[in-house]
């Protein structure tokens, strides 16, 4: 198994993602070790992408041939076993960075992940599931006090939610009415966090304004993709936004740092955007 394939199975440009989600939900609480927030979760981020392809190997064989498993490139025995190593570094990771509230997060983080990949992927339930999984990586880093960080939570829970269920159609292409919904999801999520910096009378005026900004920009970025898709509902439509989407979600975590007073922070996972773009061109994020 050579390095190449390994980046490839755990989709290794898509991490750049997952730190966002952690710092989001630091900045929400006082205290802790916001820095080492994001290594437990890009851990469990690959661990579900590598028992992904595991989970996949059989469909995978017939729709996406060219994927490590199927081709060849990676043992599903090594899939899996990379995959269950990596959960397993996730898990122990945040109890070395968060102790036992950590692992209260952790813990069910690790679970909705295999449960996504193992059982509900097809399920009506699904997107959700998924959603979930983002909503706990951002209560993973507000471990010590998780109510703070409910809003952040929320807006990655949704976005993940609309990405999943749209992204179900990167084969064989999906309806309007889903990509119609799909984009509603993604207004309204924006629409909530202008709102939510708008509101909120206890940061600075610049921080507010710098988070609306980046609210703004988040949906001119995946709501232009993903409109695409209601009026071509085509599979390669559908994977474009699919990807778009999930590189529009610095921009959300940025939004969100900057109303938390991390407005630096916010701009370099910002950044981490164009970076995903440029990282895709060799490894693919979905």
């Amino acid at each position: 198994m050579r390095a190449a394939d390994l980046a490839e199975l755990v989709r290794l440009p898509a991490a750049l993602t997952v730190p966002g989600d952690a710092w989001a939900g630091a900045a929400s609480v006082a205290g802790g070790r916001s820095w080492a927030a994001p290594v437990s979760s890009v851990l469990l981020y690959w661990g579900g992408m590598a028992l992904n392809d595991w989970s996949d190997r059989e469909v995978d064989a017939v729709e996406r041939p060219e994927r490590p498993v199927p081709s060849g490139r990676v043992p599903a025995a090594a899939a899996l076993g990379v995959a269950t190593g990596l959960l397993g570094a996730g898990v122990a990771a945040s109890a070395v960075v968060g102790g036992r509230p950590a692992l209260r997060v952790s813990v069910p983080l690790a679970a909705l992940v295999v449960t996504y990949d193992t059982v509900a992927k097809d399920a009506v339930v699904g997107p959700l599931v998924m959603g979930s999984t983002r909503g706990l990586d951002v209560l993973l880093g507000a471990a010590a006090a998780p109510g703070g960080a409910l809003a952040p939570a929320a807006a990655m829970t949704a976005h993940t939610v609309g990405v999943t269920a749209l992204s179900r159609g990167e084969v064989h292409g999906t309806s309007p009415s889903v990509a119609r919904a799909v984009v509603a999801t993604t207004c309204a999520v924006a629409a909530a966090g202008i709102a939510a910096a708008a509101l909120d009378r206890g940061g600075r005026a610049r921080d507010r304004v710098a988070a609306a900004a980046l609210h703004g920009a988040y949906a001119a970025v995946v709501v232009r993709a993903q409109a695409r898709a209601v009026t071509s509902p085509d599979a390669g439509t559908v994977r474009s936004a699919t990807g778009i989407g999930i590189g529009g979600l610095p921009l959300l975590q940025a939004a969100w740092l900057a109303q938390r007073g991390r407005p630096l922070l916010g701009a370099a996972v910002a950044a981490a955007g164009p970076l995903l773009r440029r990282a895709t061109r060799k490894v693919s994020a979905t």
